[in-house]
Order: structure tokens, then sequence, then C-alpha cells
């Protein structure tokens, strides 16, 4: 027998950390047999052979040492000119510099280095929900306080289906806040932050002189335009902005643990010494496959784009038809957001799910504000796999939902 280790000196902040709800779920479900896991943000297409191929021959040919620690300049500047070219040329804005550019080990780990390089003990961060429970967890971590300011659902309101109330998130901006984040187009709503309520909340935080964390990853999977409005369109160079994104979700390279952050220059040379004091930098034939997929990746993204977009027509329209399941399609992202008539406990509804249709759903209540009552599913995968999954899931659901009349 093994004695419990004793905890007793890891910081009360560590110790106290909650297991998301996503990994709750994926613990309680993971080896059932015939499962189909549709819980986390990623599909069942493995990375294109352009960008293997391309980190293959980085390591074949010695590109393994110490690197770069904010990134490799040409994909420093291939990230630049990718800005530029998707969000500032085609509305009239200044191009992104290189030197706004830090290369980060994975989209997660650049919130991890924001809030580092942002929050001090006891400064409060603003966070539009539901969101990605990480976030949360990064900015308590660094002693940040989370105000939560939680989307409104809006029944009947077309493809968005729900609305930031601006006059609530002026509220929750205080003399401790330090910066507010956002996420658009939006884990799990699929939300998107149009371009006039997007200067409107620019306009609000620079009054405040707070700085604006947005997180962009989503920005180029949406179904009705080339991409999503992005905070880079409006804002300085100088000016107290940051922007997130990675190379997950667009090629297929969750796996990779690439991301990168686009900020003011000068707030560079400080990313740069956390990334040293973090990791050291983030591997060069991994960074060789990143800039393969910015050079020859739009085919394959538009392939995502429409094959996401078939997904999501199917499962939205086939689970619509359960009483008690409403579900708007979304706009962006790759999730549908079931919500769900009657229940208040989502991670014990999709623990029942589990046991009743082996189909992994992610709870609502794990994103936090606005989030209960609703399961994630995410529809980034093949149509087989989509088909078989909500043929599992229609009937559960109609099973398991308290009777709706």
């Amino acid at each position: 027998m093994h004695a419990h280790p004793d905890l007793s000196g890891l910081r009360p902040t560590v110790a106290g950390l909650e297991e998301t709800r996503i990994l709750q779920i994926i613990q309680y479900g993971r080896g059932r047999p015939g499962l189909i896991p549709l819980w986390v943000g990623e599909g069942d297409i493995p990375t294109p052979d352009f960008i293997r191929e391309a980190c293959d021959r980085a390591i074949r040919d010695g590109q393994v040492f110490y690197t770069h620690q904010r990134g490799l300049p040409e994909l420093r500047a291939e990230l630049a000119s990718y800005l530029t070219r998707v969000h500032c040329a085609p509305n009239g804005a200044a191009p992104v510099g290189e030197d706004r550019i830090t290369v980060t080990g994975s989209g997660m780990q650049a919130i991890m280095l924001t809030m580092q390089a942002l929050l001090d003990p006891g400064d409060e961060l603003v966070v539009v929900t539901p969101v990605w429970p990480n976030v949360v967890s990064a900015a308590r971590l660094v002693g940040g306080v989370v105000v939560e300011v939680p989307l409104q659902p809006v029944e009947g309101a077309g493809p968005a289906d729900w609305r930031l109330d601006l006059d609530a998130l002026a509220a929750a901006v205080g003399p401790r806040t330090k910066a507010v984040f956002v996420n658009s187009p939006g884990n799990p709503t699929g939300w998107i932050l149009e371009r006039a309520e997007m200067q409107a909340l620019w306009d609000l935080v620079r009054v405040r002189g707070v700085w604006l964390i947005a997180d962009e990853v989503y920005s180029r999977l949406v179904y009705d335009r080339p991409a999503a409005p992005s905070f880079l369109e409006i804002a300085g160079p100088e000016e107290r902005l940051v922007v997130v994104n990675s190379f997950s979700k667009n090629w297929a390279m969750t796996g990779w643990r690439l991301g990168w952050l686009t900020t003011p220059p000068e707030m560079g040379l400080a990313l740069e010494k956390l990334v040293q004091i973090n990791t050291s930098g983030t591997a060069e034939f991994v960074q060789m496959g990143g800039l393969a997929a910015l050079r020859h990746g739009e085919a394959f993204l538009e392939e995502t784009v429409a094959r996401c977009r078939a997904g999501r027509d199917m499962v939205t329209r086939a689970l619509n038809q359960v009483p008690g399941v409403s579900v708007t399609p979304p706009p962006g992202a790759f999730y549908a957001f079931l919500r769900l008539s009657g229940v208040t406990d989502s991670l014990a509804f999709a623990r029942a799910v589990v046991d009743r249709c082996a189909v992994g759903l992610a709870p609502g209540s794990a994103f936090g504000g606005g989030g209960e009552g609703h399961l994630r599913l995410c529809f980034a995968s093949s149509p087989a796999r989509l088909e078989e999954a909500v043929a599992r899931l229609a009937p559960a659901l109609a099973e398991l939902l308290p009777d709706p009349r």
C-alpha cells in the first residue's frame, strides 16, 4: 500500500483548481465500447499531408535545436502577412507588423502568457461567458479575479441566438479591472461579435483605460463570410489589444500545439522573457509545419468550412426535431450548443447520455455563466460519424429529457 502524498505545500490556488467539467465527462466516458466522442474541439480528420511533410523535412534537415524565443522570423513574417491579407487589407486597416507577432506553444499557452503579462494578484478580468473554462483557470492561477458577464439568449432572433449586453459589461468594469476577455466567434455558442458591437466594446475599453484580450481562434470558421470581424481592423498597433490565435482549428493541428499572439510591439519584449521562462520556445520543426499551413492551406481550410457547414446543418436540423431540444445553427465556430428544456445539472445529464447511447458531449455548465442547461456538440467530423451520433442521440435525448408538455 502507498501512503497518500502530503500536498500541503502546494499553493492553495493550485490545490483548489477544479478539473474542468469537460475533462470530468471525458474521464467518465473514456474507454466505453463504441463511444463517439464529440466533447472536445477537434474533428476526426488528421493534419493534411503537406503540413506533415514540411515537418518531416525539417526534422530530416536537422531543425531540432533551440530556436528564436518569439518564433522563427520567417513564420512571424508570414503570420503578419496572413493577418493583413485576411483582416486588415479588406477593411482598409493598417497592415500588421512582424514586430507584433509572438509564436507560442499552443493557443492555450498564448492565453497563459497573456495572463502572466497583464494580471497581478487581485486584478480583475472581465470575461464574456459562456467561454472555454481554461481561460478562467488561467486568470485565477496568476491570482486574478474573474468577473463574468453572460451573453443573453435571444429567442427567435435568427442565427445569432445570443447578444452581448454592453451596459452590463460596462457596469462590470471597475477600478480593479485590468482587462476584458472576449471570444468571437465564441466557444461554445458560435456567437459572433458584429462590427458595430465590436466598435462599441473597443470604445468602452479605451475610455476606461483597460486592456482587451480577444480570442479569435475561430475567426476563419464562419459560414456567411470569409472571416469574422477582428479587433485588428479597428485598433491601432500601439493600443492595449492582445489577439490570441491558433493553428489547431483551421488546419486540423490540435495535437501540434502551435499558436500566436498579436500585441503592441513593446509587449513582445516582455513576452519573449516569459516564453524563455515557460518553454524556451516552440520546436522549429513544428513551426515549419505552421509555415506550410499558412502558405498552402487555404484550400484545406475551405474544405473544412464546407464540411463543418454540412455537419452543422445536419445536426441542428435533426436535433431540433427532438421535443425539449432547441439549437440554432451557429454563424461561427464548430459547436452546436443544445438548449435542453428542464435540465438543471448538465454534467449529470451528459453522463446519462454517455450511459444511454455512448455519445460524448460537453456539459454546458463547464463554460460558466449562461452555460447551464446546455450540452456542447462538436460537429467538425465526417458525415458518417455525425450521422451515427445523431441516430443515437435523438432517441436518447427524447427519453432522458423531461416531458415538455
